[in-house]
């Protein structure tokens, strides 16, 4: 199982960074093979529409290659004026789109969403609009209660990844629904304990 891990921050030090970074450590712990790979933001350019009919950017193949090639997408993003970042936004437009006569890369693409902030809400407000967009795209998002790391610069934790128990458990009840999207409806349950 391959799953596409993006953060909705450029910064390499993140807290949403540092959510994917748990979440890749809770895919190692779980049974299975999982596979997850990170989609850099911030190297995308802008959507434009003559780039996009030129075919231009190298940047933007690959990451409609690997959304594609990938069986889910896990992504965690702060809150800027309660909205996503603008990176992030920038690459759902570019994922949004039709590949020729294939769909968009996010058309079915099961999605887990988080977000991660030093506030008390911990990024909570953008995650409305970022499942919208999700929506829009045709991507299916996770039901799940919300999962939003507020206070992010106080919890526990080692080596870029958060080990706050509560945390940590959260994340991997997440993950463990993201996991069940993938599976045979009569496995679910199987998954999420």
């Amino acid at each position: 199982m391959k799953i596409v891990l993006i953060s909705g921050s450029t910064r390499g030090d993140s807290a949403n960074t540092a959510v994917l970074a748990t979440v890749r450590h809770i895919l190692g712990s779980l049974p299975g093979e999982h596979e997850s790979v990170l989609l850099p933001v911030g190297e995308l350019p802008h959507y434009e529409a003559e780039l996009e009919r030129t075919d231009g950017s190298a940047a933007v193949r690959a990451a409609k290659e690997l959304v594609t090639g990938a069986d889910a997408l896990f992504i965690s993003t702060p809150s800027y004026n309660g909205e996503m970042p603008g990176a992030l936004k920038n690459a759902l437009d570019w994922l949004s789109r039709a590949q020729g006569d294939r769909p968009s890369p996010l058309t079915g693409k099961p999605a887990a969403v988080t977000s991660a902030s030093p506030g008390a809400r911990g990024g909570l407000d953008a995650q409305t609009g970022l499942i919208g967009v999700l929506a829009r795209c045709g991507a299916r998002v996770v039901e799940h209660e919300p999962v939003a790391v507020a206070r992010a610069g106080t919890l526990a934790a080692e080596d870029g990844r958060y080990t706050d128990a509560g945390l940590v458990t959260r994340l991997e009840s997440l993950t463990r629904a993201l996991i069940a999207e993938l599976a045979p409806a009569g496995d679910r349950e199987e998954v999420l304990v």
